[in-house]
């Protein structure tokens, strides 16, 4: 983005910097206060709450930064917006039957998601998908609609296969898919045994590749699937059970987050053809299961970028229909049951990590000083020359040099021939140097390549109170991108370029990967510098998916503060649900710590401290009571 003047600067330039407008779904926006507002869609108006008063409202209930937020509103709109998609492009098309979603419970794991994806989802039977026994457990428990489906998916026991045709004989639409062959002669057994008629899916492995990180997911060496070799066995096993017209349900899955629609397109064609061949054989196929995919637009970029998508959710809907009947009209084939697993999509939006920054390293030189030492080193000297002498034409050459005496002086300091004193003022002007070069960069035509990432060497680092591994594991493990920025001050200029740092002793723990509203990723983010005494806040948007199910105890951060909250047509808002975070205690105790014994021990290190004289009685009892008061604490930093 072109630099702006900082008297110029106005909320159009930050939502075009930070590219609210192109990551946001339109549920996010800047106010002319320069706060960034939740934009919630309520009774079919648009309610506008500022993060800033949630925070006011969080701090207000002792939930301390950094706290994971999530809004119910964009949860409920993005289950609404997904099933009206797909009832619209039915209807459109003429398609002559319905859509069912089903949630992934392993995409957000949470009580109260679920909850409120049960709860809200049940006017469109959302249904929910089940990889393990506990995530069946948590599916029948909160499936109250007889029109939703369970989706059982993952490897599956016996007693996985118990509870699903305990809830097909309570009336439950509940489906296993066989993704691997020795599952099949399990549901056999035991839906003899309990005299049960399963309900039965079956997942293929596609040929079908796609694009993004990803990619392994699908094609043929995707872990899950079954073969057409194995397809056709399981059709002759199900014929010598008498059980084929049990198989009902064709499922394949292409990847996650799918970034090029042209990838669903060709996968849905394949399937298609797999549809129709099952159908010839005789197999009484009812119901499609797309799987996942549906991407969400990280970067905001709209293209078939790994964290961006190149397609709307209208048009995956009509894709989708419109394959099928190009498919199966000419076949006269009826149109099956539409269903998807999409959870990215879903939850996604409804949630932000908030946090505060807690400091500030700067690479900044000092100004060289007016009178220097009479015996100043030849090398030293030498800096100070290409200091002087930095011309627009020179700036490659200026760079080489100082580099060059620079590591000279280093080398000179390593062997005793430097000063500590001469080496730091030597580092501060090469820091003069360097900064001078940047700022005469960007009136080159073209940058050397060497130069091009030195403003990201000299970048800030931004003290964040969050853990990047327990918050956005993502982001570390596989170079994820979120969308990051203030939530406030953006009627200001920010006028610094950072990185940020969170609090665990990991050179691992940064987010140094941004989006970038020429579609590029940068390695750096404008921020403001902070005010002494005031607070800055960030917010990391779109973490919904995922992110509380990977994270980790990395230095045992836990889980940070949450608040659920629901925003009203007259721009109010209800704080729904609020769980404290991990305390020590909690996080000590799942790594196999009894904090209660842990007391007793630091009671007698302190008893025997008292004893050899050491500290006192009343200094023992301080101590006690600030490690009891440590062990309830929370595990981020409290001021």
């Amino acid at each position: 983005m072109k630099s702006i003047p900082v008297d110029s600067w106005t909320k159009t330039h930050a939502e075009k910097l930070y590219g609210i407008p192109n990551w946001g779904a339109d549920y996010f926006s800047i106010s002319d206060k320069g706060e960034v507002e939740i934009v919630a869609p309520v009774g079919g108006t648009q309610a506008r709450v500022s993060f800033v008063d949630v925070i006011k409202a969080m701090q207000e209930r002792d939930l301390e930064m950094p706290v994971l937020l999530r809004i119910e509103n964009l949860l409920d709109h993005r289950i609404s917006y997904l099933n009206k998609a797909f009832t619209k492009a039915i209807d459109d098309a003429g398609y002559q039957n319905h859509y069912r979603g089903v949630f992934p419970i392993k995409v957000n794991q949470q009580n109260h998601v679920i909850k409120e994806i049960s709860h809200f989802g049940s006017q469109y039977n959302h249904g929910l998908e089940a990889g393990s026994k506990a995530e069946l457990v948590i599916a029948l428990a909160h499936i109250t609609e007889n029109d939703a489906y369970i989706v059982c998916n993952g490897y599956k026991d016996a007693e996985f296969v118990d509870l699903g045709l305990h809830a097909v004989k309570l009336g439950v639409n509940c489906f296993f898919v066989v993704e691997t062959p020795s599952e099949l002669p399990t549901i056999i057994k035991r839906s003899r045994e309990l005299g049960v008629k399963p309900k039965l899916g079956v997942r293929l492995k596609l040929a079908s590749k796609v694009d993004g990180h990803w990619s392994e997911d699908s094609g043929d060496k995707s872990i899950f699937g079954l073969n057409t070799i194995q397809l056709m066995d399981l059709i002759e096993q199900l014929k010598q059970a008498g059980m084929l017209d049990c198989l009902q349900l064709m499922h394949f899955h292409l990847g996650s987050q799918i970034p090029n629609i042209r990838n669903i397109r060709n996968g849905m064609q394949e399937a298609c053809r797999y549809y129709i061949e099952l159908i010839r054989e005789g197999v009484p196929l009812q119901y499609m299961d797309l799987g996942g995919g549906l991407a969400v637009d990280y970067d905001g970029s709209q293209s078939n970028d790994t964290h961006s998508m190149n397609y709307h959710i209208n048009e995956y809907c009509v894709d989708v229909v419109e394959a099928i009947m190009e498919a199966f009209d000419p076949e006269n084939i009826p149109h099956p049951v539409i269903i998807t697993e999409s959870g990215r999509a879903t939850v996604a939006y409804s949630s932000v990590l908030l946090f505060n920054v807690l400091d500030i390293s700067h690479f900044d030189p000092q100004p060289i000083p007016e009178k220097l030492p009479d015996n100043l080193h030849e090398m030293v000297g030498n800096l100070l020359g290409v200091a002087d002498s930095i011309k627009l034409n020179r700036l490659q050459e200026s760079y080489n040099d100082a580099n060059y005496y620079r590591d000279e002086l280093r080398d000179l300091f390593h062997r005793g021939q430097v000063s500590l004193r001469e080496r730091a003022l030597g580092e501060n002007i090469y820091l003069v140097i360097m900064q001078r070069i940047v700022n005469k960069m960007p009136e080159l035509d073209r940058v050397p390549h060497e130069l091009e990432k030195l403003g990201e060497e000299l970048a800030d680092i931004y003290y964040g109170n969050f853990s990047v591994f327990q918050s956005l594991p993502d982001s570390w493990a596989i170079d994820q991108i979120f969308p990051v920025m203030p939530l406030h001050r953006l009627d200001e200029a920010p006028t610094r370029e950072a990185i940020i740092a969170d609090i665990t002793c990991d050179c691992d723990g940064k987010i140094d990967l941004f989006a970038s509203t020429e579609g590029e990723q940068r390695r750096t983010l404008p921020l403001h510098p902070l005010k002494n005494g005031d607070e800055y806040y960030l917010g990391v948007f779109l973490v919904g998916a995922y992110q509380e199910t990977l994270g980790d105890l990395h230095n045992l951060f836990g889980d940070t503060n949450v608040a659920s909250i629901r925003i009203n047509q007259d721009n109010s808002f209800d704080v729904v649900t609020e769980f404290q975070g991990d305390s020590i205690a909690d996080v000590l105790s799942y790594v196999e710590y009894d904090p209660y014994h842990l007391q007793l021990n630091f009671r007698d290190i302190a008893e025997k401290a008292v004893k050899t004289g050491k500290i006192t009685v009343a200094e023992r009892q301080r101590m006690l009571k600030d490690f009891s008061a440590s062990l309830r604490g929370y595990t981020y930093y409290e001021d």
